[in-house]
């Protein structure tokens, strides 16, 4: 059903290749991708095997075949090319964060709630199996919960030398640490229990407050060794980790700890959220297991089996009990929610969709200026 669909990427860093992949086993036509260059769009046209390398992204603009069409660029281009993707009337789907700021976060929301485009944030990680899972139980169950508790833990910028255009503050924004990844737990959160953030309470470091950048950019998480020669050192005032406590709207705390500086962690998001029933704990470098804890019955040791998860979950697991999925079906899952949105057009469904909104994606914004000014002040910021 989603052949009836052509969308076009841009972007062939690390994450823009992933998109045509989740795209792919989607069944959406991908006819082709845009870079910088077009000797980086034709290298990529050529790896992946797609129709077409655009020139520039005007030119994808200018493709009428085009439905939809993926951003994959640096954060600092996401707004202006938002923009231009709805002025030429067509679906888009954004990676994180929205924007740069709040202000322009807000006018893209109002721009693309002026059309009848759908216009979605990959919060991809919302799309694990055992996610939507605690999302259901949570909603069935209606029980207080008390507390939310987790982190998301790196190491690929553990080094002076580990260097990408996200620790620049004019290509990634004021936050790295806590924009990059932590808005994933954020987003994901709110997500799964409805929680809303009423008050934060922040505190940044950043560890390397110079890093050595090689002569000529990189692509994340890039081993290339280099040697001193090849390295020039800049100021960096990004966040490598931070500490963040949050008041949410109704009583229950927060604890966020986020880092790319901790070794051996390649990609861990955590979460231990405490409801008056049970604890639901999740760790993404073993996503196919839920852990939920009780007091006065075993608790269970959930694994990702089709059979046990009949809810919310059931659309998006593929794959029988024992045949684990992991961080490319996140993609594929959460573009399966998109694409689901757009072939429904205007008709009513009934819910909100499942794939993060522009309005979700503004709500991180939010948040995250409230941190950048809870730890300028060292206090309390509500929102």
């Amino acid at each position: 059903m989603y052949s009836s669909i052509t969308a076009g990427v841009a972007g062939t860093g690390f994450i823009g290749p992933v998109h045509v992949e989740g795209l792919r086993r989607l069944g959406v036509r991908v006819k082709g991708i845009s870079s910088a260059t077009l000797e980086l769009a034709e290298e990529a046209r050529q790896q992946l095997n797609l129709e077409h390398a655009y020139p520039n992204f005007e030119a994808m603009l200018e493709d009428d075949d085009l439905d939809v069409i993926h951003l994959a660029v640096p954060n600092v281009l996401h707004y202006p090319m938002v923009k231009q993707v709805l002025a030429a009337g067509k679906h888009v789907m954004c990676e994180k964060p929205l924007a740069m700021t709040s202000e322009q976060g807000k006018e893209l929301v109002e721009l693309a709630a002026a059309t009848n485009l759908k216009a979605g944030v990959n919060y991809n990680l919302r799309f694990y199996p055992m996610n939507l899972e605690v999302k259901d139980r949570l909603a069935s169950n209606d029980a207080r919960i008390f507390s939310v508790v987790g982190g998301y833990q790196q190491d690929w910028l553990l080094y002076d030398t580990d260097y990408n255009w996200r620790v620049l503050a004019d290509q990634g924004g004021a936050l790295r640490a806590v924009s990059d990844i932590g808005t994933h737990w954020l987003d994901l959160v709110h997500f799964t229990t409805g929680l809303e953030v009423e008050a934060v309470l922040a505190d940044l470091t950043t560890v390397h407050t110079t890093r050595r950048r090689p002569k000529g950019e990189v692509s994340s998480f890039n081993n290339e060794k280099l040697r001193d020669e090849d390295l020039e050192s800049i100021p960096v005032t990004t966040d490598d980790c931070a500490s963040i406590l949050l008041k949410f709207k109704g009583g229950a705390k927060g604890q966020l700890f986020v880092t790319q500086v901790s070794a051996g962690h390649k990609n861990r998001l955590t979460y231990d959220i405490a409801t008056q029933d049970a604890a639901y704990e999740f760790n993404s470098e073993r996503p196919n297991e839920l852990l939920v804890g009780r007091r006065d019955a075993p608790s269970e040791f959930l694994l990702k089996d089709p059979a046990l998860l009949t809810g919310l979950a059931s659309p998006y697991v593929n794959y029988p009990g024992g045949h684990n999925e992991g961080f490319p079906d996140t993609f594929k899952q959460c573009f399966r929610s998109f694409y689901n949105d757009i072939l429904a057009g205007d008709a009513p469904t009934g819910e909100p969709p499942h794939y993060a909104t522009f309005e979700d994606g503004l709500r991180e914004l939010v948040i995250c200026d409230a941190i950048i000014k809870s730890h300028e002040e060292q206090a309390w910021v509500y929102l």
